[in-house]
């Protein structure tokens, strides 16, 4: 994993928060609060108009990382980052592609909007 799984980059209004923690975009503790605080960043950015959330690679984002199970949980939850969606007042859009499994089809289901490449 990088040391940042998730970073923005603003673009002509467009808050672009990109998910890249190979090999599936898994949502480990690094990746979840990395999309918290980006969201965050985004939402309090007057230059962004809309964000959108897009996995690097070939999956959105594939789920829980399979390296914290057994593990005490670590903040941010999932739920909350999810539920923190609901608190911004710009239109939050999923872009997807490849897969979106469990927890990346949460994050989906919580941006206001979802669109989907081909393939």
């Amino acid at each position: 994993m990088s040391d940042n799984p998730v970073k923005l980059e603003v673009l002509d209004g467009v808050g672009l928060i990109t998910v890249d923690n190979p090999p599936v975009n898994a949502l480990g503790q690094a990746v979840r609060a990395g999309l918290e605080n980006a969201v965050r960043d985004a939402a309090a950015d007057d230059s962004v108009k809309i964000i959108a959330v897009i996995g690097a690679g070939r999956t959105f984002i594939a789920g829980a990382d399979i390296r914290e199970f057994g593990k005490p949980p670590q903040a941010p939850s999932l739920p909350d980052v999810v539920a923190g969606f609901d608190l911004i007042d710009k239109p939050l859009v999923a872009v997807l592609h490849g897969t979106a499994l469990g927890g990346g089809l949460e994050v989906a289901l919580g941006c206001h909007y979802r669109v989907m490449l081909p393939g």
